[in-house]
C-alpha cells in the first residue's frame, strides 16, 4: 500500500514538474517579431532574460498575478537587520485596517525626516517587504524612519482604494508625528513602479489640498500613463514588466472607470498643470514601457521650473536595479538613488 501511494506521488511530482517546465518554456519566449530581443540588453542583464520574459508572461494573467501574491506573502513581517522594525495596524476612513511598516535608526534622540514608501507592483502585487534592501540604503545614508504602507490591491480593490490608503498614510503621518518620533511636515515621498505612479499622485493632491507639504518626491521608473500611447508603451519583447502586462495592469487598476475621464491621482501623466510640485528624483530604462511616459513626465516638470534629477540607463529593462543588483549597471542606478537622494535630503529637508 505505502509503495502503491509513494508511486502515485511520484507520479504527481514528475506532472508537476514537467507542467512547469512546458509553461517556463513557453512564457519565456521572445514574442515573434519582437522589437526587443535578449541582444539588446546590457550584456549583464541578458541572463535574467528567460526569467523576466517568464515574469512579463505571469503578469498578464490573474491567476499569475495570484501566485505571485501568495509567493511574496512568505516576506510579510521580514525585517532589516540592525535597525528598529515596527508593524503597526491602523484603522482607515472607510473602515478597514491597514498593515503599515515602520524603519528607523536605533536609539534616536529626538524627532526625524520622515519618507513615505510606496512598493510596486503593477497596482495590483507586492508588498512592502520586497523593498527592504533599498530602505537599508536610504537609513545608512541619512537618520531617517521609512513609513511603507501595504496598501489595497487593484486586483481586489481598484483605484482609489490603494490610492486612498497611501494618501490617507501620509496625513496619519502628520496627525501622529509626536508618537512616531518624526516631523510633522515637509515629507519625502518615494516609490519604485507603480509606486512611483502612486507617488507622482500623491504630490498632485498634497500640492492641490495644502494638507501636508512635501520636500521632494522620488517616483522612480513611475507608472502614470494609462493610454499607454509612447513608442516605449507599445513595444514588445520586453522583460519583468511588457505591453501586455502594463494593459492588464491598467484594466485592473482602472475597472469601475472605464469610459470615464481617468483623473490625474489615478494617471499623474494626466495633469495639465506641473507646477508648484516638489523636487522630484527619478530615472529609467531605455528597453521598457516606461521610458517615453517617464521622460515626458520629467520634461513637464522641468518646464515647470521643477527641480529634477534624472538619469536614462541604456540597455535596461524594467526594474532592473532590483533584479540584478550585483550588476555594474544595476550598481550605478542604485548608486545614482541614494546619492541623488542624499544630495536632496540635504537641500530640502536640512535646509528647507
Amino acid at each position: 500500500m505505502i509503495k502503491k501511494i509513494l508511486k502515485i506521488l511520484g507520479i504527481v511530482f514528475l506532472l508537476i514538474v514537467l507542467t512547469l517546465s512546458i509553461s517556463y518554456f513557453t512564457l519565456s519566449r521572445t514574442p515573434k517579431n519582437a522589437d526587443i530581443i535578449k541582444e539588446m540588453h546590457d550584456p549583464e542583464l541578458q541572463s535574467k532574460y528567460r526569467l523576466g520574459r517568464v515574469f512579463a508572461s505571469l503578469m498578464t494573467k490573474e491567476w499569475g498575478v495570484q501566485m505571485f501574491n501568495s509567493l511574496s506573502s512568505s516576506l510579510e513581517g521580514a525585517d532589516i537587520e540592525g535597525f528598529d522594525n515596527q508593524e503597526r495596524f491602523i484603522k482607515m476612513a472607510e473602515g478597514h485596517i491597514l498593515r503599515v511598516r515602520i524603519f528607523k535608526p536605533k536609539n534616536v534622540q529626538g524627532k526625524l525626516p520622515a519618507m513615505l514608501f510606496i512598493h510596486g507592483g503593477g497596482y495590483f502585487a507586492g508588498l512592502p517587504e520586497r523593498a527592504l534592501p533599498l530602505y537599508e540604503d536610504f537609513l545608512k545614508r541619512r537618520d531617517i524612519v521609512i513609513i511603507a504602507p501595504a496598501y489595497r490591491l487593484s486586483i481586489d480593490h481598484p483605484y482609489p482604494a490603494g490610492f486612498n490608503d497611501c494618501y490617507e498614510t501620509l496625513l496619519w503621518m502628520k496627525e501622529n508625528a509626536n508618537e512616531l518620533g518624526i516631523y510633522n511636515d515637509n515629507y519625502i515621498i518615494a516609490g519604485l513602479s507603480a509606486g512611483g505612479g502612486m507617488t507622482a499622485a500623491l504630490a498632485l493632491k498634497a500640492r492641490d489640498t495644502k494638507e501636508v507639504r512635501i520636500a521632494f518626491q522620488m517616483p522612480i521608473y513611475p507608472m502614470i500613463d494609462y493610454r499607454q500611447n509612447t513608442k516605449s508603451a507599445q513595444k514588445t519583447g520586453t522583460l519583468i514588466w511588457d505591453s501586455q502586462s502594463n494593459k492588464h495592469g491598467w484594466n485592473q487598476y482602472l475597472k469601475g472607470i472605464e469610459g470615464q475621464d481617468i483623473p490625474a491621482y489615478a494617471s499623474p501623466a494626466m495633469t495639465k498643470d506641473f507646477s508648484g510640485l516638489p523636487p522630484t528624483i527619478t530615472y529609467v530604462g531605455d528597453l521598457e514601457p516606461f521610458m517615453d511616459e517617464t521622460i515626458n513626465y520629467v520634461e513637464n516638470l522641468k518646464a515647470a521650473g521643477v527641480p529634477t534629477k534624472f538619469k536614462l540607463f541604456n540597455g535596461a529593462y524594467h526594474a532592473f536595479n532590483s533584479l540584478s543588483p550585483e550588476t555594474v549597471i544595476g550598481k550605478a542606478a542604485n548608486k545614482f538613488q541614494v546619492d541623488a537622494f542624499e544630495e536632496y535630503f540635504d537641500l530640502y529637508i536640512k535646509n528647507p
